[in-house]
């Protein structure tokens, strides 16, 4: 059998964070929609964040109460604090996704709070889960994992314990991002490697930037050492507000063309992708789309991985 690669669509949260347009909640909808009859399994739909915050999702309540009705995909949100948390649960959310920073510098500029305070805000949130919400899976992620722009270097070996505290402090799924940009595809192997022994049978995932053109090379990295989950945004949008000039995400449509060819089953519809960007293209007039499958078509000897014997 094919082996299977799954990739989330974080778009609509990582891509709409930065965006000078605010989309409606029908809009936002419509995205989820059309990502989840493309094959998408997982979709990032919000995040919990203080409307003052990113006014963008002031929606976020409506949005993934709107998103669980439509069923076909899990529902995941991204959650700051435990008081975004307890909204996420409040609504039924399928999947909460919190974040932290290895670079202390990064999570105080980011939250405000020490590393270690994110620690220990993550341990009450699996509590408030089991409590609450037994059915909700928990992932965090650990931003700047490969590099920071304020504090620079990031040692794997701090990467490493904190991927191992979170797995003990009951994380459903720890995810690797390269924050700014800074990660290569050497970086990625051996930090990779060293996280995954780290953490034993707790799932990982990567969240890779194209900053400095290395994201699907790092995704092919990440491949090669054992990853089979990976982060993407449609057209590319998103970014840190603390990487100045930094691109964006990995491109969903380059991504999916890029497992698929490698001859992992990601069950996505290439070309519907690409027609539900060209609609987002029209919301957000102004905005940088990246990404090249959008712009030069599939080859015509592409195939799906499921459908090569």
């Amino acid at each position: 059998m094919t082996e299977k690669a799954h990739l989330r669509e974080v778009g609509l949260r990582d891509g709409l964070q930065m965006v000078k347009t605010i989309l409606t909640p029908q809009q936002k909808l419509e995205w989820c929609r059309r990502e989840a009859a493309a094959g998408v399994g997982e979709i990032e739909v919000t995040s919990f964040v203080p409307a003052k915050v990113v006014p963008q999702f002031a929606d976020a309540a409506e949005v993934a109460a709107g998103a669980l009705q439509l069923g076909g995909f899990t529902v995941s949100a991204l959650v700051p604090n435990l008081k975004g948390a307890e909204r996420a649960f409040a609504i039924g959310v399928s999947k909460i996704n919190y974040v932290l920073s290895a670079s202390e510098e990064h999570n105080l500029a980011n939250v405000r709070r020490s590393t270690a305070e994110s620690i220990e805000d993550f341990r009450r949130i699996v509590a408030l889960r089991n409590e609450r919400a037994p059915d909700a899976r928990v992932g965090c992620g650990i931003a700047t994992a490969f590099g920071c722009t304020i504090a620079g270097a990031v040692p794997e070996r701090r990467v490493v314990e904190i991927a191992a505290t979170l797995a003990e402090l009951g994380a459903d799924e720890i995810v690797i991002p390269d924050t700014v940009g800074y990660g290569h595809p050497g970086q990625v192997r051996s930090l990779m490697r060293a996280v995954m022994t780290a953490v034993g049978d707790v799932p990982v995932a990567c969240h890779f930037h194209d900053t400095r053109g290395l994201g699907l090379a790092n995704v092919t990295a990440a491949l090669e050492v054992g990853v089979r989950a990976f982060d993407a945004s449609l057209g590319g949008l998103g970014g840190c507000p603390f990487a100045p000039g930094a691109t964006g995400n990995i491109d969903s449509e380059d991504t999916v063309f890029l497992l698929e060819s490698l001859g992992f089953d990601t069950g996505i519809d290439i070309e519907a992708l690409v027609d539900l960007r060209r609609t987002v293209e029209s919301w957000l007039p102004g905005e940088r789309f990246c990404g090249a499958v959008a712009r030069a078509g599939l080859p015509r000897t592409y195939r799906p991985a499921a459908e090569v014997t």
